[in-house]
């Protein structure tokens, strides 16, 4: 049975090239055409990613905003942060859900594997 990674080394010992064995290409190669995969994060990254959420700072903000909204007392300046923070709040689940999505796609590999 052959190695799934070999390393090429220099006359000095240093690694300067890899060979993979055609299974772990492909794998490898299947993971990173999947552009929605957060490549480069470790486990633990990517399970505090998934994990998190907004700030109390921000929340009770937000929260406070939104009641204001709900009885039209809103001032101009006021919607802008209420908008803000909807965004941030939408840039946050997509990097979540990404995070989980990546966990999911791991730990299916490791299945298969």
């Amino acid at each position: 049975m052959s190695e799934s990674v070999q390393y090429i080394t220099n006359t000095q010992g240093e690694k300067v090239g890899v060979l993979l064995n055609l299974e772990t290409y492909q794998q490898l190669t299947n993971l990173s055409a999947d552009t929605e995969l957060l490549i480069g994060l470790s486990l633990d990254e990517l399970q505090a990613l998934a994990e998190t959420s907004l700030s109390l700072k921000s929340q009770i903000e937000l929260d406070k905003l939104l009641m204001k909204n709900v009885d039209n007392q809103l001032s101009n300046e006021e919607s802008e942060t209420l908008d803000r923070l909807i965004s941030q709040i939408d840039q946050l689940n997509i990097l979540k859900t990404r995070a989980r999505y990546t966990l999911n796609q791991l730990q299916e590999k490791h299945k298969v594997a």
